[in-house]
Parts: C-alpha cells; sequence; structure tokens
C-alpha cells in the first residue's frame, strides 16, 4: 500500500458527506494498514481511477471511494449534470428524480434533489420508490429538463446506479454524455457544493396520471379472461402492476408472496435478473398452482418484462408446465399483436436482437430501424409504435415513455393471452404461422462473466485480429468491426459474423455487467413441419454455441 494510496483515501473521507461510507474506509484503511491482503486489494480496486460516466449514466458496486457508488460519487454527477443543464439554452429550470429500493437509493436521490436546488434547478422526487417507467413518464408529464433515476436495474444485490434522462424523456447519449462527464470532472470538492432545502416531494398525481394511460392503452371491448401469475422480484414494480391491471380491468394475478414487497437484498434469488438460470422458479411453481394462462415477471426496477406460457402438452408425460419466451419471442409476439390492433408505424429493435421483427415489418408495410443496443437508441425513433431489444425490453407506447417499460408490456401481453384464449388459440400458434410465413428464427446467447475485464477486451482484440473462417461448419461470409460503424450505425465496441444459411453472431462486452455476450441467431425455412424444422434450428444453435466458445478462447 503506498503513501499516495493513503493520502489519497484519507483526502476522500475528509470530504465523504456519508458517516456510513467515511467509516467504511475507516476500518478498511486499519485493515489495509495491518497487512489485510484482501482489505489492501480492496482499497486500491476502490481508487483506480473513478466510475465512468457514460450513456447508462453511472452503475457499480456501493462503498467508498471514487469507484464506487457513494454519497459523494452521486453528489459529483448531481453537480456535473446540474452544470450541463444550465448551459443548455432554452430549458426549463426543473428536474426529476425517482429511486428504487436498493440500498442507499433513496439517500442519492435526496443528494441529488439538494444539488440541483442549490444550482438553482428545482427538483421534483417521486413520493417512493417506483419504477424507472414512471420516473421516464414523469419527465414529459411535468415538463422537466431532465430526469434522474436511482438504480441498477437487475444487478446483484450490491449495486446501485445512476440513470439521466433529458427533456424529451429519452436516455443520455453521446455527446451529453461526455459533456456531462466534463463538468463532473471539474467539480472540486463535494462539502463545498451548495446544497438547498427547497426540493419538492411529489404526490400521487403523476403515478395516477402514468396508471391512467397504461389502462388506456387496453381496449374496452377486448376480453379480460386470463389467469395471471406474477412476480416484482423484490422490486419495485408490484403495487404498480397491479394496480394498472386492475384499471385495465383483469383479474387480479396470484403473486409470489416471497418476492412481492421490495427487499435490497434480493434473498431468494442469487442475481435478480429474469433471464438468470433459477430465477423465475417460484413464479413458475406459483403460475402451476394457479394454473396460469401467463406467467410475468419484472425486474426490480420494472422497466423489464419477462413471459412464460403453457407448454403445448402442459406438462404432459412429465416434461415441464411452463416454458420461458426468449426476449425475441417476446418481441415478435408483442409486434404481431400492435400490428393486430391497429397500430402501425415504425418498428425498431436493437442490432443484437432477432432479424424477423425487420421482415415482420416489411410485410406490414412499415418501417424497421436497426439501433445500436439499448433503449437510449430505440427510443430515439421517429414515430416508433413499438421497439424492443432481447434482453427483456419493449416499448409499446412510446408517445409517452419513450424506453422500456415493464409495467406497460405486461399489460400489452395479458391483453394478448386473454384475446387469444377468447379463440382458442395459444402464443404458440401464433409464433408457427410467423415463421411459416418468415422463416422459424431462433435465438440464443452465449454469456461469460469474468472476474478480471481484461479477459473481455483481450477476447475482443483476438477476434479482430485473426476473425474465423467458419465456425460450427458453416462459412463465415462476411465480418464488420462495428466499431467502425456498421450500417450507418454509430461506432460501438463488438463485431458482427454473417455466416452461411442465414446465420448470424453478434459479439459484445455488456454495458452493464462484466459479461462478453455472444447474440446467435439461425433461420430454418418451413414448410408444413413446424417442429421439424425447430428441432433443425435447436441442433445449429447448440453447434454455433460450441463454435463461437472455442473461437473466443473463454
Amino acid at each position: 500500500m503506498t503513501s499516495d494510496l493513503v493520502d489519497r483515501a484519507r483526502a476522500w473521507l475528509d470530504d465523504d458527506p456519508d458517516p456510513d461510507t467515511r467509516h467504511a474506509l475507516d476500518a478498511l484503511l486499519d485493515a489495509a494498514g495491518s497487512g489485510d491482503e484482501a482489505a489492501t486489494a480492496e482499497l486500491v480496486d476502490a481508487f483506480d481511477g473513478r466510475l465512468q460516466f457514460g450513456t447508462a449514466g453511472l452503475r457499480g458496486a456501493l462503498g467508498p471511494g471514487p469507484n464506487r457508488m457513494n454519497r459523494a460519487v452521486v453528489s459529483r454527477a448531481a453537480a456535473g449534470l446540474a452544470a450541463y443543464i444550465g448551459s443548455l439554452p432554452g430549458t426549463g429550470r426543473t428536474v426529476v428524480v425517482g429511486y428504487d429500493a436498493r440500498h442507499k437509493s433513496d439517500a442519492f436521490a435526496r443528494d441529488t434533489a439538494e444539488i440541483m436546488e442549490g444550482a438553482g434547478i428545482h427538483a421534483y422526487v417521486l413520493p417512493r420508490p417506483l419504477p424507472t417507467p414512471v420516473l421516464a413518464y414523469a419527465i414529459r408529464n411535468l415538463g422537466a429538463a431532465a430526469g434522474v433515476m436511482v438504480t441498477a436495474s437487475h444487478n446483484p444485490p450490491q449495486d446501485n446506479g445512476y440513470k439521466v434522462y433529458l427533456g424529451d424523456g429519452t436516455q443520455i447519449v453521446p455527446p451529453a454524455d461526455e459533456e456531462i462527464s466534463a463538468r463532473i470532472d471539474a467539480v472540486g470538492s463535494v462539502s463545498a457544493l451548495p446544497r438547498g432545502d427547497g426540493w419538492e416531494t411529489l404526490g400521487d398525481g403523476v403515478l395516477d396520471a402514468y396508471l391512467a394511460d397504461v389502462a388506456s392503452l387496453v381496449d374496452d371491448d377486448a376480453p379480460r379472461d386470463a389467469a395471471i401469475a406474477y412476480t416484482p422480484m423484490h422490486g419495485v414494480g408490484g403495487d404498480v402492476v397491479l394496480r394498472a391491471l386492475a384499471l385495465a380491468g383483469f383479474p387480479a394475478p396470484r403473486v409470489v408472496r416471497a418476492q412481492f414487497a421490495p427487499d435490497p437484498d434480493f434473498p431468494t434469488v442469487s442475481f435478480p435478473n429474469p433471464e438468470e438460470p433459477g430465477a423465475m422458479d417460484l413464479a413458475l411453481e406459483e403460475g402451476l398452482d394457479a394454473d396460469a394462462d401467463v406467467v410475468i415477471a419484472n425486474d426490480p426496477d420494472a422497466d423489464r418484462c419477462a413471459v412464460a406460457v403453457p407448454t403445448r402438452d402442459r406438462g404432459a408425460g412429465g416434461g415441464p408446465a411452463y416454458r420461458m419466451l426468449r426476449g425475441d419471442e417476446v418481441g415478435w409476439l408483442l409486434g404481431w399483436w400492435l400490428h393486430e390492433r391497429g397500430i402501425h408505424g415504425p418498428y425498431a429493435c436493437s442490432i443484437v436482437s432477432s432479424s424477423l421483427l425487420s421482415r415482420m415489418a416489411a410485410s406490414y408495410g412499415v418501417e424497421h430501424h436497426e439501433t445500436l443496443t439499448g433503449f437510449k437508441w430505440i427510443g430515439r425513433v421517429p414515430g416508433l409504435a413499438f421497439g424492443y431489444e432481447e434482453a427483456l425490453g419493449y416499448c409499446v407506447d412510446s408517445a409517452r415513455v419513450a424506453d422500456k417499460d415493464g409495467v406497460s408490456a405486461a399489460l400489452r401481453v395479458v391483453e394478448m393471452v386473454a384475446a387469444l384464449k377468447a379463440e382458442g388459440r395459444t402464443v404458440h400458434d401464433v409464433l408457427d404461422a410467423l415463421f411459416v410465413e418468415h422463416g422459424l428464427h431462433a435465438t440464443d446467447q452465449l454469456s461469460v462473466r469474468v472476474a478480471d475485464l481484461s479477459l473481455i477486451s483481450d477476447a475482443m482484440t483476438r477476434l479482430r485480429a485473426a476473425p474465423p473462417s467458419e465456425v460450427a461448419g458453416l462459412a463465415v461470409e462476411s465480418f464488420e468491426d462495428l466499431a467502425a460503424g456498421a450500417g450507418g450505425l454509430p461506432p460501438t465496441d463488438g463485431v458482427r459474423l454473417r455466416l452461411a444459411e442465414g446465420t448470424r453472431v453478434i459479439v459484445r462486452p455488456s454495458g452493464t455487467e462484466p459479461k462478453l455476450k455472444c447474440y446467435l441467431e439461425v433461420v430454418v425455412p418451413v414448410t408444413s413441419d413446424v417442429e421439424a424444422s425447430r428441432l433443425v434450428a435447436e441442433h445449429r444453435l447448440a453447434a454455433l454455441k460450441a463454435g463461437m466458445a472455442e473461437a473466443l478462447g473463454l
């Protein structure tokens, strides 16, 4: 442990407004000074640069130091954002602040409000922990210049984050993120930042307006008979989703009681992400017990929506009773359903999502836009009628929420399931029909979590330096380095491989987790036997997944 590190840590401790992290840092310094190697390593990492403010705002582990999420880091971020807002011509002087139920979220929200007031920007704070889409809605509803949501979405319990929106209700993108980051760098002592106490805690008016608008998406004459099982996965979506379903006229769902109340420790799941293995087990058990037509889960900030449906045989012969739909499958179904409801206009999905939506858009005679990963890009498509990304994010009402919204998406899914039930059909029938018309599109993901981020950059470097000529016996017909821009898109860290027989692979680092992700898609023509085509697709996907694991060397 160097004297420079100790000096920087002591200076940080003296400027830290939070007694909790001051105590933690003091204990860490003592332990490291006594020769504790783990404490020394933690101290080095906590002061190794600072959390970078980018297009996802801030996200990281809680703890003391500039490379952690804490009140000092958040205060600097708020001051930098306030300076940026003050530099914008013609903007109002108001900001809306929302927060979830994670550790320190309420404190981070209060710090943000105080610093905004100290900078002459009036802050409205949502009345309690609420879903991210409520914050995105509130920005437009109140005509604010910007919005802040304190959340780490589906990250592990030890994390928190800071997501920033501008006045149009969309997440920040370059160059705004770079300009805000530069202003954060210019912030000096946290203790010297002016603070104010004139911020305003909102009543339930904005939430009530949001719920009324969400419920209005469902037609008055739409069928309402659907048995639902639901979990908010220890997050903040529970009461909001139940109210939305009730306002729309749907029966009350069976809820997973063990996961219903917000709990920042997420005690029943290893990772509070519906995509993670085992995360949906309790919800699927609840669905089975309730004989549900659909099982729905939100992630902790309720901007994502996971869906499971009964298998064709409902578990006959010992098979599973429910099947989790992939994010792409829900995207296809919602795209089809909105078209059926007469909602026409541009469709959009991220570059890592399936190509089937583009084929559907062409057959419907509407525009399709391919964007970079994230709703910071999807939500910016002008006149967006429907947008999705395969990571369970769906935008079904962009005029009000130009972001992924797990509440309105859940209502649209339930509406669709109820309508199909009334006709004696299921989502399996719809998917089969889409496959017959457009080919069976099957997707999967190879995701590698690492402790050392250099492994990800090394793998990307190797892949760019020596692209494979074939994967799983399929020739690589083209290799695109997305860092150079592709198809008119802004540059991003990733590569795209197009292989023979309609196969596609995209490799990119995760923007929010220490993971390297490979997004796989195969397309198999369908004649009369959809099941036979599905088996072919599953075989190809398995071979492709194994081939990419070998190619990456991870």
